[in-house]
């Protein structure tokens, strides 16, 4: 018998937080939005404010959606946030700095040299499932430590979005395993632990969380935190993960072969595996469930260039796409390379740039939108074909995210990559997932085919002939201009640094 009640599941985005209340029967009774800002203080710095962005955002989506609960009790909490990332606290929990995120925050790249140099990056690969590479959270402990002596002497604890709200709301210090298996070269792949002497030699007098998977509970809610947040308190506490896991889980993406690709602020795809396969450019990692292995690739921008766009040119997102599903295949003969915040995977270049090759006086907005996405899904090829050549599967391939609205942006990427994409039925995503994760913990069992169906598969049509003309093209474009770039990303460092937009200001 199924217990009554309702599950409750918040995410922390890159630009907005959301939360759904789901029912036994995997209803969304209700469901919260709240967006907030990403400090960039530095070019290929990104940072969050723990205390104002993701503990402030789940008070204020608890309580939104605790008050909506009506005669329904809410009876579990799963959390999901951007990950990995790396949030020095002291001894209590309390914050030592602003969180610095994930692969889009560059900062540790001379780190990245040096750790290999240490440890020896087949080592690396070997034992942590990938290469150093942006993604990873080691170096930007190094970087730390070289550059904020100060936070890296008084840092007790290692928090992430998840952990960080696991611990505020129940005290308990707890990381997934997937969240771990991210944190390289500081997690042992196959043992399924800290990899301990490196943990050691990077973050000395650092306790390290106690590790658990994301349908585990990790504590339950303490009376200052239902008095905080509004949720009962004793009910119980999933140790969370990485939104992109949570997501897959909430379509299904569960079983060796499938796929999901994320349509967001940035482009991530989640390939999973019956066992693990290191190295290839990719990132090997565990998964949501116990014994679970998954390939997974990220682009450092994808949606953010379209944001970009729209702030430069104007208009609404619906204006935009509408005009650009109006341009020919190929953007009137404009091929953009996508790496406006340097590359993760297959290309881990920290200093790539973004090219906008075969520009005219003809061409306008409309154009350059559509490049824009054309530029996603050739990155999103270069990925799939990536993950093949590792030896990945080739089953379900499902679209969910915020770029799935529309239609314009899937059938690109179908027609460039030549690949069915199931669109299901709920594309909240993350929060979704994480009601998913706390019904598991319950012993719920939910049946994600039920719970979340199938509501539309995008199939390739006859631009794909145009686009397998451009992908080369695409692929030559970076091999041609990677010298070039890497001159500008150090002038672009300089003009852009804190120095420099001082001195601009006092001009």
């Amino acid at each position: 018998m199924r217990e009554p009640g309702l599950v409750l599941g918040i995410d922390i985005g890159t630009s907005s937080s959301k939360a759904v209340l789901v029912d036994s029967r995997g209803t969304v009774v209700a469901r919260a939005a709240r967006p907030h800002e990403t400090s960039r203080p530095h070019p290929g710095w990104f940072e969050h404010d723990a205390e104002a962005v993701w503990w402030q955002d789940f008070v204020a989506l608890a309580r939104e959606l605790s008050a909506g609960a009506g005669d329904h009790p809410i009876i579990g909490v799963s959390v999901s946030g951007i990950g990995p990332v790396l949030l020095p606290a002291d001894a209590s929990g309390k914050p030592l700095r602003s969180a610095i995120l994930y692969g889009v925050d560059t900062r540790a790249y001379d780190e990245i040299r040096e750790l290999n140099r240490e440890f020896g990056e087949e080592s690396i690969v070997e034992r942590g499932g990938s290469a150093l590479g942006s993604q990873a959270v080691g170096p930007k402990w190094r970087w730390l430590a070289k550059n904020e002596p100060d936070v890296f002497e008084r840092a007790k604890l290692f928090l992430m979005a998840s952990s960080f709200l696991v611990l505020r709301l129940t005290g308990e210090y707890v990381l997934d395993h997937h969240s771990a298996s991210q944190c390289d070269p500081m997690y042992d792949l196959r043992e399924a632990r800290w990899a301990a002497d490196r943990a050691a030699a990077i973050a000395p007098g650092v306790e390290l969380p106690r590790l658990a998977w994301p349908t585990e509970v990790a504590g339950s809610v303490t009376a200052e935190a239902a008095a905080e947040t509004g949720l009962p308190q004793g009910i119980p506490v999933t140790a969370g993960t990485v939104d992109a896991w949570a997501e897959a889980t909430s379509v299904g993406v569960t079983a060796p072969g499938d796929t999901m690709l994320m349509y967001g602020t940035t482009m991530f795809l989640i390939q999973m595996l019956a066992d693990p396969r290191p190295g290839q450019g990719l990132w090997t990692t565990r998964g949501a469930f116990p014994g679970s292995y998954s390939l997974a690739a990220g682009m450092a921008t994808s949606g953010a260039i379209t944001d970009w766009l729209r702030d430069l040119v104007g208009g609404e997102f619906g204006e935009l796409a509408a005009a650009a599903a109006g341009v020919p295949a190929g953007s009137r003969g404009l091929l953009m390379l996508p790496y406006f915040a340097g590359e993760r995977t297959p290309v881990p270049d920290p200093d790539a740039r973004g090219v906008i090759a075969g520009l005219t006086t003809s061409h306008d907005r409309a154009d350059l939108y559509r490049a824009a996405l054309e530029a996603a899904a050739y990155g999103v090829r270069h990925n799939l074909e990536a993950m093949r050549e590792a030896g990945g599967g080739t089953g379900r391939f499902v679209a969910v995210g915020g770029g799935t609205q529309g239609g314009v942006w899937t059938r690109i990427v179908s027609d460039v990559a030549r690949i069915d994409q199931e669109i299901p039925a709920e594309t909240i995503g993350a929060a979704f997932g994480d009601a998913v994760l706390a019904s598991v913990a319950l012993g719920r069992e939910p049946d994600i085919e039920a719970w979340n169906p199938v509501a539309e598969i995008v199939r390739p049509g006859a631009d794909a002939e145009v686009y397998d003309e451009f992908y080369p093209r695409y692929r030559d474009l970076y091999r041609s201009t990677v010298d070039i770039a890497h001159f500008l990303a150090r002038k672009n460092s300089l003009a852009f640094s804190p120095e420099s937009s001082r001195q601009s200001r006092l001009r």
